[in-house]
């Protein structure tokens, strides 16, 4: 069995640093990262980053989010396209883990039109809950788009072997979920927006956008567990990290 991870950046994101860590002040820009694994028995992506209306047409796709978010994505940082630079078709990506469908984790999710979207089922049943979607941060139309949805609940082991495993690491949504990979040079962690930061996850700073703080509190103690026991935590959205890792078609280690 042989098993590589790539990781990308499909654009980048300026917003206040409150919104990361309580309390702080001033700006943060940061990635909106995308991975690929490439397992024997096929390819999976890690969430689809940022639509590719929001190239087009970023004020008026963010609204009222424009005074807030301030993206900076061009063309050739969309998923298929950064999936490209690594050799990878985007039409023949087997699996799609979704972190959870906020727009800038599933909003590329049409770029990848064959593969089968694994989720959470209680965020894919929040997400269709709420009467104003993007009000919470969820745009339906870019993550139901036709595709098989592969609902799980709790821990799904995609290929049977431990290789690459869904976590659930709830709380910045009902339904977030990491992944764990196992690569050659050992376990990581793909935490999405369960742990924004290295910061987080040293002082439990939790952010401010929490759906419901003491249960990503206690995500983060499980992730913390974890770097604690050899994993190496990837963060969600962590720029000084992000710098210390290869990038596009160098597998990560």
């Amino acid at each position: 069995m042989t098993v590589r991870m790539y990781a990308m950046t499909c654009g980048w994101i300026t917003l206040p640093r409150g919104m990361f860590l309580a309390g702080d002040e001033g700006e943060l820009t940061v990635p909106v990262p995308v991975y690929l694994i490439e397992h024997d028995k096929g390819r999976v992506v890690y969430d689809s980053g940022l639509s590719l209306a929001v190239q087009k047409d970023a004020v008026g796709y963010l609204g009222k989010r424009g005074s807030v978010f301030k993206v900076a994505y061009k063309p050739g940082e969309e998923v298929a396209a950064r999936l490209a630079e690594c050799q990878a078709d985007a039409g023949k990506v087997d699996t799609l883990v979704l972190s959870h469908l906020h727009w800038d984790h599933a909003g590329g999710t049409a770029q990848i039109p064959n593969a089968s979207i694994v989720v959470q089922g209680a965020e894919w049943d929040y997400a269709a809950s709420l009467d104003d979607p993007f009000a919470r941060g969820y745009k339906p139309d870019e993550f139901d788009c036709g595709h098989d949805v592969r609902r799980v609940d709790g821990e799904h082991d995609l290929f049977g072997d431990g290789s690459v495993v869904c976590l659930p690491t709830p709380g910045h949504t009902p339904g977030h979920q990491s992944l764990r990979v196992r690569l050659p040079g050992g376990e990581v962690v793909l935490a999405g927006d369960a742990c924004y930061l290295c910061k987080t996850l040293d002082t439990f700073q939790a952010p401010v956008n929490s759906w419901d703080k003491d249960i990503q509190l206690a995500s983060l103690r499980k992730l913390r567990a974890m770097r604690d026991a050899g994993a190496r935590v990837f963060y969600g959205h962590d720029p000084e990290f992000w710098a210390t890792i290869p990038h596009g078609p160098a597998p990560v280690a």
